[in-house]
């Protein structure tokens, strides 16, 4: 199967999880319009499209502001603004991205938008003093396919779904646990909307997870059909793999966005249960982003990482 294939199959897998957070949405409304008064279901379904729009429309800063994303004035980090711009070009972007900064020492990078020409990527301190050149544009180029396949539009908005649906099944319960009385379904209805109320945000987690795990395969591979070098792409998980530091803002709504989630490398750390922390993990695991790269290249990683003096000596910055 073709990249273009791919991207077309994981579309149609994209409506169909959309659908699946509607039709979630509304199990919840119709519960809390069985459990107390119809038209207190419907409100909460008004309630919930008005915020879910004004959360998309914030999107952006959000975005920046929970992850502590700067924009950069114009006349610094030149060389990487010129990096960000080849790879747009590249890509077959008709707008160049913006840039934001982390000044964080771990290495990682991020993209977000609802729209390609009102994008930015966000990159971290310790990414610049980390990744050469070739590995570090190999990261951007991932970020630039995330935009390039309007994956920053659909993430953002399956976090506003998760966000929504987790904050309606949470008032929903509160309501019954402090005094609210059903009015007609008896003991059944009570019984299902506890249970629907308790289990729609994590159903909701999984379908924004189904989502993105399969996306950063495809961000990989359009990293490596952007600049015809999937070796660069492996390297550069390799080097996030082996790098022990983990970003400090490390907000799960947030951590699909990143090239590697920090939140899943929390939980494994913490877990200790490898397997099951797995089950909940925002990616998939680096090493078989890499084991895909290197059978899509028909190459293998050695062991040993090139000792290229990373890209902040030419920003002047390290």
């Amino acid at each position: 199967m073709t990249l273009q294939e791919q991207i077309r199959s994981n579309r149609l897998r994209s409506i169909i999880v959309v659908f699946g957070f509607v039709l979630l949405l509304g199990v919840i409304g119709a519960l809390i319009g069985l459990l107390f008064d119809i038209s207190l279901g419907i409100f909460a379904l008004v309630f919930a499209a008005a915020y879910g729009l004004f959360a998309l429309l914030r999107s952006r800063s959000l975005v920046a502001r929970m992850t502590h994303a700067q924009e950069v004035p114009e006349a610094q980090l030149r060389p990487l603004r010129r990096l960000i711009e080849n790879v747009s070009i590249g890509a077959g972007l008709a707008v160049t991205p913006e840039l934001r900064l982390i000044d964080d020492p771990a290495p990682n990078a991020f993209a977000a938008g609802l729209r390609p020409e009102k994008s930015y990527v966000g990159v971290t301190t310790g990414l610049l003093q980390r990744m050469p050149k070739r590995e570090l544009e190999a990261v951007i180029a991932h970020e630039i396919s995330h935009i390039r396949h309007r994956d920053t539009y659909l993430m953002t908005m399956a976090t506003v779904f998760a966000g929504v649906i987790a904050l309606i099944a949470d008032i929903g319960f509160r309501s019954i646990a402090y005094g609210g009385r059903s009015r007609k379904g008896g003991i059944i209805v009570l019984v299902a909307a506890l249970v629907g109320f308790l289990l729609a945000p994590y159903a909701a987690m999984l379908l924004r997870l189904s989502l993105s795990r399969r996306r950063e395969f495809l961000a990989d591979a359009g990293s490596a059909e952007i600049l015809n070098d999937p070796e660069a792409m492996a390297l550069a998980l390799r080097r996030l793999q082996l790098d022990p530091t983990t970003i400090r803002y490390a907000e799960a709504s947030v951590a699909h966005l990143w090239v590697e989630s920090p939140t899943d490398r929390l939980e494994s750390e913490r877990s200790g249960v490898l397997a099951m922390a797995s089950l909940f993990n925002t990616h998939p695991p680096l090493e078989d982003r890499i084991a895909a790269l290197e059978e899509a290249g028909g190459f293998r990683l050695t062991e040993q990482l090139p000792s290229d003096e990373p890209f902040a000596i030419e920003l002047g910055i390290a």
